[in-house]
């Protein structure tokens, strides 16, 4: 289920349902649960002040956008771009000041990889500054 794909009336089968929500849960954790606790633990680290859920909401919504940017325009840097000077729509989900926050934990979930590490919460830090300088 993409974002813009929320409906108030689902006329899906429960089987169909549990499969697309499978499925969703599959992209944004490829590597299953353990790597959703490893990130959540990261959350709290770079921003202990918001809960868990809020954080989530706007970490699948611009993980998802930067996954259509990187589609549209072939590079990341490119899609970093767009998403923090571009990106509109969903400001409600994720507010402007929050946007380098959030681009920093999509761009270490990409890195994840094989060794289901991510960088510690300096390295992300680092990152959300070099990502706020860059606003226009």
């Amino acid at each position: 289920m993409a974002l813009g794909e929320w409906s108030l009336f689902s006329w899906k089968s429960k089987a169909t349902a549990e499969k697309e929500r499978e499925e969703y849960a599959k992209w944004a954790f490829p590597h299953g649960q353990s790597q959703r606790d490893k990130l959540e633990a990261l959350f709290g680290e770079v921003n202990p002040k918001e809960k868990t859920q809020f954080m989530m909401m706007g970490f699948l919504t611009c993980k998802e956008l930067y996954e259509r940017f990187l589609e549209k325009t072939g590079t990341s840097d490119s899609a970093v771009f767009s998403l923090l000077n571009k990106e509109k729509r969903y400001k409600q989900i994720i507010r402007k000041k929050d946007m380098p926050m959030y681009i920093a934990l999509v761009l270490a979930d990409a890195d994840y990889g094989e060794q289901c590490e991510y960088p510690p919460a300096k390295v992300v830090l680092e990152k959300i500054q070099e990502l706020k300088e860059r606003i226009n």
